[in-house]
């Protein structure tokens, strides 16, 4: 094939790949002829566009060509050949801009062959917004046309403690996003996590790498398509969308870490979609819980997380959220979890089921600089009193917990034309994860005060841009079993 049609081709396939949006838009059947012919017509109009692009280039390449083959001629000619082209007149100033002219066009061919490259692999601007359940990085991956998606992001942050607490300074986690579209219906998505900056000695307070998760989705219709893999539960408004600039203070709410248990993957597979305009719904079947790992301080030792995770007994997870287009900007939604989490193991010698049930509503507006968040969750354990027996220390049958939560953008009232973001927030919270305990099994002397706490939470989130927030807060902390420390925490997390 020849240079120019092997451009012609190259150009057909970048503008049809251009066009594919416009095909997919047109693929709702027209109402009337009316609207058919207006859909033609604006077709037409592209295609005489990108044909004219086409012969453009094409026009470009020649003149390159015959460039490359002066030189080649000039590179073949002998010394004598040489000398005698030196004792020619030098070029008149009518040549000189003859050449210039022509380099000047090959500097603006390599220029739009380099624009043509960039806007197949790299795209100019990153739009980021949360999509199927995901955090704006993570959902990159659902908006490249094909192959690699690569983002992430992290979280930092100082601790000062009052009292004889040792302050903290921590690189509290690092993620890598890596996903890979397929095509245009299969996606691989992956949330690589390292925690406090290194994978230490093995002990997760040392640090830890883990996957956070790692799924497949094959997109097959609006309504309904097929999720598979190490799933995040979708759970409260924290788990499913972690990344550090979509929620205020440096600590996750208190909440949505004891009583959801964030974060919080299982295996399994289901189905998400949107049922109706705006009403959307994820449910997967899981992996259930292991109860050996249940505690006085609520279920989070229970997950399994995908690591030779026991799958004697499964779970139900649901959750729908309805976003109402008569009021911009308000969320409101529900999820549940329900399963056993005996995994058939002996507890005293029994079987137990250990049947396990968690409940959360919530609430999100956005409005204007104003932000309102709001949460409730309540959770019950099964055969809690053989657990309690079995484990030496109580085990709740039942735990809650709950939190609200306001903000308001200021900078538009400090600098009217500002992108920036400047919010003060504050967020009260309450948790009790022995809210109700076996017969018999006494609660009244607690360490740390670490099942029934009251956190009065108040600070400053600033983004220069939306990919960095630097935030500043302080959590005044109490609990019916002594006071734990008050905390100042002063960091910074991104997304890329």
């Amino acid at each position: 094939m020849k240079s120019g049609a092997k451009w012609a081709s190259l150009c057909f396939a970048a503008t049809a790949t251009a066009a594919h949006p416009v095909v997919q838009a047109v693929e709702k059947m027209p109402a009337t002829m009316e609207e058919m012919w207006k859909i033609i017509q604006q077709q037409q109009k592209e295609i005489e566009v990108l044909k004219a692009k086409a012969a453009k280039s094409e026009a470009l390449q020649e003149e390159v060509k015959d460039l490359k083959q002066s030189a080649q001629r000039e590179a073949a000619k002998t010394p004598q050949q040489n000398a005698q082209a030196n004792e020619t007149p030098q070029p008149t100033a009518k040549a000189k801009t003859a050449k210039t002219e022509v380099e000047r066009k090959t500097d603006i061919l390599a220029s739009e062959v380099e624009k043509l490259k960039t806007k197949l692999f790299i795209p100019e601007k990153r739009e980021y917004k949360s999509q199927y359940g995901l955090g704006p990085a993570a959902s990159e991956v659902y908006r490249v046309s094909r192959g690699l998606s690569i983002g992430g992001y992290g979280e930092m942050f100082y601790t000062n403690y009052s009292g004889d607490t040792k302050d903290r300074i921590d690189l509290v986690r690092g993620v890598l996003y890596a996903g890979y579209k397929f095509n245009d219906w299969i996606v691989l998505n992956n949330e690589f996590e390292w925690e406090h900056a290194s994978s230490g000695e093995g002990d997760e307070e040392k640090g830890e790498v883990s996957v956070e998760f790692s799924t497949l989705d094959f997109f097959l219709d609006k309504r309904a398509n097929i999720r598979t893999g190490l799933m995040l539960m979708p759970m409260g408004l924290i788990n499913e969308i972690h990344e550090p600039v979509t929620f205020h203070g440096n600590h996750r709410p208190a909440v949505e870490q004891i009583i959801i248990p964030t974060t919080w993957s299982e295996l399994g597979g289901g189905l998400f979609g949107e049922i109706l305009p705006g009403l959307q719904y994820r449910m997967y079947a899981v992996n259930g819980l292991n109860a050996e790992g249940f505690a006085s301080d609520g279920i989070a030792e229970g997950r399994q997380e995908g690591s030779l995770a026991l799958a004697e007994d499964f779970a139900f997870t649901g959750r729908v959220d309805y976003v109402p287009s008569a009021a911009p900007g308000l969320l409101v939604g529900a999820s549940a979890y329900l399963g056993d989490a005996g995994q058939n193991q002996l507890f005293l010698g029994k079987k137990i089921a250990a049947f396990t049930q968690l409940y959360e509503g919530h609430v999100q507006w956005r409005y204007r600089g104003l932000e309102f968040r709001a949460l409730g969750a309540y959770g019950h354990i099964g055969n809690a009193d053989v657990l309690s027996a079995a484990k030496g220390e109580t085990i709740g049958s039942s735990n809650y917990g709950w939190y609200t939560e306001a903000a308001y953008d200021v900078m538009p009232l400090l600098w009217k034309d500002s992108s920036q973001y400047l919010a003060p927030f504050v967020r009260y919270e309450h948790y009790n994860t022995l809210a109700s305990v076996p017969e018999g099994f006494d609660t009244s002397l607690q360490p740390r005060g670490f099942y029934d706490q009251w956190i009065y939470q108040a600070g400053l989130t600033y983004k220069p841009i939306p990919n960095i927030a630097i935030k500043a807060d302080y959590r005044n902390i109490h609990s019916a079993a002594g006071q734990p420390p008050d905390e100042f925490n002063l960091g910074v997390g991104f997304i890329y």
